[in-house]
């Protein structure tokens, strides 16, 4: 099995955190947006940056959070018109090494790989979790079937017909 390496990776290692924490800026190149934008079906990422802060977590493990701020063109499910949108999203993720006693379900935490955490990575999981799966176009509406002709309120309902057919 051929493991694909993330488009945005900026690997942190856990023994490198000092037990205060410490504070990361990491932004995406062009290359790394543009891989970025064919990942999450997008039309381009024009930038993917975040501030974050980690923290030592549960002796061994760690806490990743802070906020992501991403400029994407999107495609609106009403228009099919793109659109730039830029959002900001919190970011928080906790990790723990492989086989740590008293692990659980419930702990929902990520592994820690080789010693280190993939921040990149957790970034864009982040971004692709919250972005809005039917974008539209700030103040654009969609103005849907009416049901009025066809549903409830008017016409003939399915039921109705097959009620006519029984009675025959």
């Amino acid at each position: 099995m051929k493991l694909v390496p993330p488009e945005f990776s900026r690997l942190l290692p856990v023994d490198r955190v000092p037990p205060g924490g410490c504070h990361e800026k990491i932004a995406a190149e062009p290359a790394e947006c543009d891989a970025l934008a064919r990942r999450f079906g997008v039309p381009a990422v024009h930038a993917l940056s975040a501030r974050l802060h980690a923290t030592p977590w549960r002796g061994g493990g760690l806490m990743l959070d802070g906020n992501l701020e991403a400029d994407l063109d999107r495609v609106s499910v009403v228009s099919l018109e793109v659109f730039r949108e830029t959002v900001t999203y919190p970011v928080l993720r906790y990790f723990l090494p492989p086989g740590m006693e008293g692990v659980d379900e419930e702990d929902d935490a990520d592994p820690i790989v080789a010693g280190h955490v993939d921040m990149g990575e957790t970034v864009a999981e982040t971004l692709a979790l919250e972005l809005d799966p039917y974008p539209k176009k700030p103040g654009e509406t969609f103005h849907g079937h009416d049901e009025t002709e066809d549903g409830p309120g008017g016409g003939t309902s399915p039921f109705e017909a097959l009620s006519k057919l029984r009675r025959k």
